[in-house]
């Protein structure tokens, strides 16, 4: 009945851990939208309610754009306006690290989508530079661009090496107007087989950058691929292959943005599943090594209400600001992890994941099936009297310590203070 019980199984190496708890050393954001429509939201965005959202959520950044065609008026009148003027109050006013798109060309300026000419890219380096000196005071990020790449599936101009060319243009202004601002690269969308990212990292680019970013979706996948390991076994692709680039196993990457949609359409997920799929994101960071600076889940809220369109339904709440149930688990799965020193990665069994968490004097565990349709059952081997035991965000009492409880993609979450080392027996349960 119990074939696959098992105490331990391949361990992955728990890197560049220290004395600083995750959330010193890196960064769980959101993706929002004050910084594109102009003085009124169509997506629904107001900054205060979204600060509130943000705080409920207690993650410490969000991932904005910083159009230059809003913050270069008529007559080169740089600055912050009423066309940016919702980004500008969230950037004031979250309390967390905004992480600031540098892209987009600019109406009335020719050859600026993207700048090709000497004039456009003059005109980019001034926008990039005042905008940077801005918010000096807020510890920003810089992105270069959002997606380049997929651009230049169908406009020629959108080359590597425009590319590379404005980034060694801009980087020198920005860290001239802030030093301490991480100037972050790529923002890569979807590429198979890896070509424009292959094709990037030949350049010298990574060289003045302070990392690489990239954004990883799988809800067109098969049904069975629209999960969180997907995701992150893509993310480690790319470490493995800038990594080999640079030289260097610990080059930042950040990834900038990943998230599951909720429509009615063929390509998405159930609230559910989105919600598991994040929580999974967010404790499996805690493994990563030193070279994985941060996450931003796509999107803080619904952009739509049109339940069959995909780009509306991206949100962690709805478009009326109503919770999904991506709230409570992003919440409680951060709230669970963040403070960790030290935490390694196993599969107990084929299909299920391990994450074993160290915090001063207390060990935690959280389990979860990687994939919908593979269900298990599992238990504390030695039950601990000591031992909290609960599912994310669930409601009723958690299951007795020693008992068979269900586990699914939903993370079961296991907490024990003191010296005791818990440990689980897993069996198949369908």
């Amino acid at each position: 009945m119990c074939g696959l019980c098992v105490a331990a199984g391949l361990s992955y190496p728990a890197s560049a851990q220290n004395a600083q708890p995750l959330d010193q050393r890196f960064l769980l954001g959101v993706g929002t939208h004050q910084g594109l429509g102009g003085i009124t939201s169509a997506r629904g965005y107001v900054p205060s309610i979204a600060i509130k959202q943000i705080k409920e959520l207690g993650v410490t950044s969000f991932r904005d754009d910083f159009p230059w065609s809003d913050f270069e008026l008529p007559g080169k009148r740089l600055g912050f306006n009423a066309l940016n003027g919702r980004l500008e109050t969230q950037i004031r006013t979250s309390g967390t690290i905004p992480l600031l798109i540098l892209g987009a060309g600019h109406h009335l300026v020719p050859n600026s989508d993207p700048p090709t000419t000497d004039e456009a890219r003059e005109r980019f380096v001034s926008y990039a530079a005042t905008a940077a000196q801005a918010v000096a005071m807020r510890k920003p990020i810089f992105e270069l661009w959002n997606e380049y790449n997929l651009r230049a599936r169908a406009e020629p101009q959108f080359t590597v090496e425009n590319y590379v060319t404005l980034a060694h243009l801009v980087q020198p202004a920005v860290k001239q107007a802030v030093p301490s601002a991480p100037f972050v690269v790529g923002a890569l969308g979807d590429d198979p087989g890896w070509k424009w990212t292959d094709a990037l990292l030949k350049t010298d680019l990574l060289s003045i950058a302070d990392g690489m970013s990239i954004h990883i979706y799988n809800h067109c996948s098969a049904p069975a691929g629209r999960t969180a390991a997907e995701a992150i076994e893509r993310l480690e692709t790319l470490h493995q292959r800038v990594a080999k680039a640079t030289g260097n196993p610990d080059y930042p990457i950040y990834l900038t943005e990943t998230g599951w949609p909720t429509p009615t359409a063929k390509c998405g997920v159930t609230e559910q599943l989105a919600a598991d799929n994040m929580a999974q994101i967010i404790l499996w960071a805690s493994t990563a090594g030193s070279w994985l600076k941060g996450i931003w889940l796509y999107e803080l809220k619904d952009s739509g209400t049109k339940p069959g369109e995909l780009e509306d339904n991206f949100g962690i709440y709805h478009f009326d600001n109503s919770p999904k149930p991506a709230v409570c688990s992003i919440r409680e799965s951060w709230a669970f992890i963040r403070s960790s020193l030290k935490a390694t990665r196993t599969i107990p069994a084929p299909g299920v994941v391990q994450i074993r968490s160290e915090s001063g004097s207390e060990t935690k565990l959280a389990l979860w099936s990687e994939t919908p349709s593979k269900r298990f059952e599992v238990r504390l081997k030695n039950a601990e009297p000591n031992a909290e035991i609960s599912y994310v965000c669930q409601q009723a009492p958690g299951p007795a310590a020693g008992a068979w409880t269900a586990l699914s993609t939903t993370p079961l979450l296991v907490s024990v203070k003191g010296t005791a080392v818990p440990d689980v027996e897993i069996r198949p349960s369908n």
